[in-house]
């Protein structure tokens, strides 16, 4: 079988699981781009490793708006039960048709206690799949997908078999509104001159998380949540970015302002205090 017939059949394999994006990266793009340190390149952690195959699933934009509530955290532990069992089935279909085949788990810590002593992964998802054509990462350090934004979680499959890469998407799709920075609960984006990508305060991040953690409404997802690309907007009919930026003052004048009734009502129910933003 040549590589485009095993290609299609990968594609519809990942599909017929459960996601709805699937990515192909060779492993030469890690030192094409040179963006990556090299101990987290994919041949540093496994090197018999070829193409790294990149599977995405959405998040589903009016549960994200409830964010801090327990409807995301359910959501957002759905989606990475998912991709785990997607990228595991698949590096076993691989197996069995002679390609070795391992994958790297959606999140790599234990605990997000981890995160502030140790505020990185093992590998990172976010420019595998760059390099596998399913988007531009933008200002806040995530991947932007034209159908999704930032909206999507990523799980990566390393292969030894050679498959042809994706094309890349040459044009950024961030347009540097800031608007992520602006909203961040945890102030933990500072921009660069120099790069479109904003410098990441990842401790101060995970500070933030480990108290909506205690408070049961972890992740945050607010820079995800207020990003203006991707066309699910329109599908769910939520293209006013403004009633983001408004949200804040909003709610402390009147709690029970209409246009964020079904908002506050998630957030002050399941979880611990009546935190309404």
């Amino acid at each position: 079988m040549n590589s485009q017939n095993i290609k299609k059949d990968v594609i519809e394999y990942a599909k017929n699981l459960g996601a709805t994006l699937v990515g192909f990266a060779p492993v030469s793009r890690w030192e094409e781009f040179n963006e990556v340190k090299e101990a987290y390149r994919p041949k540093a952690i496994w090197p018999q490793v070829q193409t790294v195959i990149v599977l995405g699933i959405p998040v589903l934009l009016p549960i994200l708006e409830t964010t801090p509530s327990i409807n995301y955290v359910e959501q957002y532990d759905t989606s990475n039960i998912m991709l785990d069992q997607i990228a595991y089935r698949l590096s076993i279909y691989l197996n069995e048709l002679g390609h070795g085949s391992i994958f790297l788990p959606r999140d790599g810590y234990g605990d997000i206690k981890v995160l502030v002593e140790k505020p990185v992964a093992a590998f990172g998802h976010v420019y595998a799949a760059k390099y596998a054509g399913l988007g531009t990462v933008g200002y806040n350090n995530t991947l932007l997908n034209e159908k999704y934004g930032p909206r999507v979680r990523y799980v990566s499959v390393f292969t030894t078999l050679a498959i042809p890469g994706d094309p890349l998407i040459e044009k950024d799709l961030c347009n540097k509104c800031r608007v992520c920075q602006k909203l961040c609960p945890s102030q933990a984006f500072v921009t660069r001159e120099d790069d479109l990508v904003a410098q990441m305060d990842k401790v101060a991040c995970a500070k933030y998380h480990d108290q909506l953690r205690e408070e049961h409404r972890y992740p945050c997802g607010i820079c995800i949540k207020v990003c203006h690309v991707g066309q699910d907007r329109k599908l769910y009919k939520s293209t006013d970015i403004k009633l983001y930026l408004d949200e804040k003052k909003a709610l402390e004048e009147n709690p029970e302002d209409p246009r964020y009734q079904g908002w506050v009502h998630c957030r002050t129910h399941g979880s611990k205090g009546d935190r309404i933003f």
